[in-house]
């Protein structure tokens, strides 16, 4: 069979890994810089088995985080003000 690739590229990265303690919960989080994604970066969950492409804009969308990482509106606000030190 053959393939038809739309792009197959190879690029360096940062990584980042964080875990902390929320008001309810704990955040493990691997967070990916990349050239890729307009500037936004690659927010994985690792606990919840979700991700998302996270930049300012979305972090100002409400109900995006609540949404994105099914999070309560207590848990998704800890997670902004993380992202916002981060990403902003």
């Amino acid at each position: 069979m053959e393939r038809f690739f739309l792009y197959d590229e190879t690029e360096k990265t940062n990584v980042r890994y964080i875990s902390f303690m929320g008001e309810n919960r704990r955040f493990d989080l691997a967070i990916i810089q990349t050239e890729r994604y307009y500037g936004k970066q690659l927010v994985l969950d690792l606990l919840g088995n979700r991700f998302a492409i996270i930049g300012t804009d979305d972090l100002n969308e409400p109900g995006y985080l609540e949404e994105v990482y099914r999070l309560s509106e207590v848990d998704a606000q800890e997670l902004r003000e993380f992202l916002y030190e981060i990403i902003a």
